[in-house]
């Protein structure tokens, strides 16, 4: 999040998926989708979720990953000048949609600023490290803080290599 509201606040358009726990009573209960343009939100999985593949005590609610997550990754491949992806983890891998919107958009010629779960394994993984395109960022507790920084900058000069002034820089 930190990294989409420097861009935006660079005057990027950022649109696309993110998806964070959620808890109560200290208790984490599921985790849930937040479309970053309409501001649409969903369940990806629940503890009470009843039907759709387990993950742990979660099950994934198939329909809230497509209809809101994937729809967000796609607008966002024709209206904005970011797609963020967060994240493309072992739930997530499930929804044959959701690959193939993140392929899309990383086939797109916008820039893709994505997390990968560490635990995640698929081709489509694998597939977008192997890219020329690609920049693949390790996090850890030592680099987190200043990673944003690194980020957000190669990202504004792709963003002006590629036609794409911020409103900060006009």
């Amino acid at each position: 999040m930190k990294t989409i509201e420097a861009l935006k606040a660079k005057g990027y358009g950022v649109g696309g998926m993110i998806s964070r726990e959620v808890r109560s009573g200290g208790v984490r209960i599921g985790f849930e989708i937040l479309d970053l343009e309409s501001g649409r939100r969903g369940w990806l999985s629940h503890v009470n979720q009843p039907l759709g593949p387990q993950v742990g005590k979660y099950r994934v609610n198939m329909r809230d990953l497509e209809g809101i997550g994937v729809v967000a990754i796609l607008n966002a491949v024709e209206g904005m000048d970011v797609v963020a992806v967060d994240e493309v983890g072992p739930m997530e891998l499930f929804s044959e949609k959701f690959k193939d919107a993140v392929r899309k958009a990383v086939e797109s010629r916008k820039l893709v600023v994505g997390v990968v779960h560490w635990k995640a394994r698929d081709r489509l993984i694998e597939e977008v490290r192997a890219r020329q395109d690609s920049q693949v960022y390790l996090v850890n507790v030592e680099n987190r803080e200043r990673l944003c920084e690194e980020i957000v900058r190669n990202a504004a000069e792709f963003l002006k290599r590629n036609g794409k002034e911020g409103a900060s820089a006009l």
